[in-house]
């Protein structure tokens, strides 16, 4: 990237010293409550020989409820949510560390802002980590936290040596590390930086980087005979721009002081405003101690973001009469909005979901929305593309869930190795994945790690098309050049592909069903969720609950079973083939769109550390969806799992549900 006019003062470069408190997030979380408690007896530099956490997920540097807050009270929640429950309200604030320290995978999990703002009230302005989740990167940068994975800085940060911005920033491209010179995004924004990127020799495009250079911003205009570069990071026009109401008045806060109380959304027609996180939520939130105050912040959440929508002129999808909401954001957009070659975003990491249809669709936070709200663009570092090659076709009783639970633990892909990358689906077995099923695939890229993913338009994507109403035309669809390069390629035979299941406390946890020899008695079992509320996927629960049907079983008493369509056009796909009837004939009950127990926000969460669920939504984080332990399934293991009381296949439910 060269800078052209850049109006920073090079003398006055930023400098970092090594003042200030370090807390350094271990394995082992009885040294981190010693650090918080001022009880520790090993100084940083012991505590850095120890293992360090990885995988913090925003779920635990801010728990769901205290994101009904965007001031500075974040700060005393911050990591509230660590695992274990050593952390307790206003312990980061009181120690105001001014550097934290992990491990891999740091910030993975939702796109929630609030996780990095807690961070800033809290007194941190450094986050090192041995790598980081796109999003959580993103988010840091945007509100000027500097984040840097070179342990050799933090040593000699240690050693006390003070060292210039750029020592931190050294893996980042120009324009990300000019942002966090300029104090963030807004910063960068009023300076007016012109920094002009790079830009490669012309050559084949995947779909992905095709996607990006015909979106390219008047701002950074291609040049002639160039093609975009992995690496660079540009600023692109969106198509669509969404947001749900628990982040919704926070973005529309940001918006309002940056632009002005006159400002206006760019383009309405293109924004789309959900509520549907918290629609369910009250019945939850009223076995809380403070349960009407946090009531009262839900209903306020909602009034803010239906009088922000109003006022712009978007469109709004709101409370569905009778409860619960019309749809989740993510089946929504799926159903009626995005198209290939779309360039989408939402305040939700799994806006990724959009990928389905061939869109390049991908979550971002409250700041970057508010930005793309004024002008449509957003800024995105050209991504590698990994080729996910599916060959063959799925055995019955296996889907999408199991083979996204098993490419989480594919050595092509398991630990860091996409952080920040695309999968594209492609390959032979393409054509027999139907578009819930590709959904489930794309939704749940970004727990491997992953920016997004998508599939290249085919018969099935055109098709989904012309059901709409009305149908929605394709319009020029983009594919991947001959020749074009990919980061790596990894192979599924979709015909081994087994029944999976996550273990609790995190996706990656992924183990064949077949391996889990201990007999796990269940609690509660939810099927719902973006991942798990799709028409799709009511076939599916309805193809195991029919068999139970016909052999006379039901629910145990014991066990509470929850059904959750994703819409209301999921909710008329249950009606109309009769499923309704039968989930309730084998003790089940249906809930109303809204995204619910995955959100720890409805009927389904666990209200004990010792319940079990087991779940199809997308997550199983700590304190994600209640305090208990959460396994996640396919829907064909779910509904055997309702039926069978324990964990279970649909064949060892039929053979009587004991697991040997």
């Amino acid at each position: 990237m060269r800078p052209r006019n850049d109006p920073r003062d090079e003398s006055a470069e930023r400098r970092i010293g090594p003042h200030g408190n370090v807390l350094v997030l271990t394995e082992n979380t009885d040294l981190v409550a010693d650090q918080l408690s001022g009880d520790s007896a090993l100084g940083t530099a012991e505590l850095l020989r120890a293992p360090l956490m990885n995988n913090i997920s925003t779920d635990e540097i801010i728990p769901g409820w205290c994101c009904y807050r965007y001031d500075e009270k974040l700060g005393d929640y911050a990591y509230l949510g660590l695992r274990d429950k050593k952390v307790a309200e206003g312990a980061l604030k009181s120690l105001a560390p001014r550097i934290i320290v992990s491990g891999e995978a740091k910030g993975c999990g939702s796109s929630r802002e609030h996780a990095v703002y807690a961070e800033k009230y809290a007194g941190v302005e450094v986050v090192f980590a041995r790598s980081f989740e796109r999003i959580y990167e993103q988010n840091c940068r945007n509100v000027g936290i500097v984040t840097c994975t070179d342990f050799d800085v933090l040593e000699s940060l240690l050693d006390g040596e003070e060292l210039p911005l750029a020592a931190f920033t050294r893996r980042a491209n120009n324009i990300e590390r000019a942002i966090v010179d300029l104090g963030g995004l807004f910063g960068f924004n009023r300076q007016r930086s012109v920094l002009t990127p790079e830009f490669a020799p012309a050559r084949p495009l995947n779909v992905v980087e095709k996607i990006l250079q015909r979106a390219l911003s008047p701002r950074n205009p291609l040049p002639a005979n160039a093609s975009v570069s992995v690496g660079e990071s540009y600023f692109v026009t969106t198509d669509v721009r969404f947001s749900h109401e628990y982040v919704t008045p926070m973005a529309a806060g940001m918006f309002t002081r940056q632009f002005g109380p006159h400002a206006r959304l760019e383009q309405p027609d293109t924004c789309y405003f959900f509520q549907d996180h918290l629609s369910l939520a009250a019945p939850v939130l009223r076995r809380r101690e403070n349960g009407d105050r946090l009531i009262a912040r839900v209903e306020d959440l909602g009034v803010r973001q239906r009088e922000f929508a109003e006022l712009g002129g978007a469109h709004f999808i709101g409370p569905r009469e009778g409860g619960g909401s019309r749809a989740i954001c993510h089946n929504h957009i799926l159903e009626h909005v995005a198209r290939p070659g779309d360039v989408i975003i939402g305040t939700d990491s799994h806006t990724c979901t959009g990928g389905a249809v061939g869109a390049l669709a991908f979550g971002v936070g409250a700041t970057d929305i508010a930005n793309a709200w004024y002008n449509r663009e957003t800024l995105v570092k050209v991504p590698a593309v990994v080729r996910v090659e599916l060959d063959g076709t799925l055995r019955p009783g296996v889907c999408a869930k199991d083979v996204m639970l098993g490419l989480l633990v594919h050595p092509g892909i398991e630990g860091s190795r996409t952080l920040g990358k695309v999968l594209l689906f492609t390959g032979s077995g393409v054509g027999s994945i139907g578009m819930d099923e590709r959904a489930t695939l794309c939704n749940m890229a970004v727990e491997a790690g992953g920016m997004t993913a998508l599939f290249e338009a085919d018969d099935v994507t055109h098709a989904h098309l012309a059901r709409r109403t009305p149908a929605t035309p394709a319009g020029a669809v983009p594919s991947s050049d001959p020749g074009a390069r990919y980061d790596s390629t990894v192979t599924v035979d979709l015909g081994s592909v087994q029944p999976m299941v996550a273990l609790p406390g995190d996706p990656r946890n992924a183990v064949p069903l077949a391996s889990v020899r201990e007999d796990v008695r269940v609690d509660k079992v939810y099927g719902g969720s973006c991942t798990g509320g799709k028409a799709a996927d009511m076939d599916m629960y309805a193809d195991v609950f029919r068999l139970a049907r016909d052999q006379g079983r039901s629910v145990p008493a014991e066990v509470r079973a929850y059904i959750q369509v994703g819409s209301e056009a999921v909710l008329n796909h249950a009606v109309e083939r009769g499923y309704l009837d039968l989930f309730e004939q084998v003790g089940v009950t249906v809930l109303p769109p809204s995204c619910g127990a995955c959100i720890n926000a409805g009927p389904g969460v666990s209200e004990r550390p010792d319940e079990i669920t087991v779940s199809a939504q997308n997550r199983n984080f700590p304190g994600r969806s209640g305090p208990g332990r959460v396994y996640l399934a396919s829907p064909y293991v779910v509904a055997a799992s309702a039926i069978a009381g324990r964990l279970s296949s649909v064949e060892d439910m039929l053979a009587g549900g004991a697991r040997t």
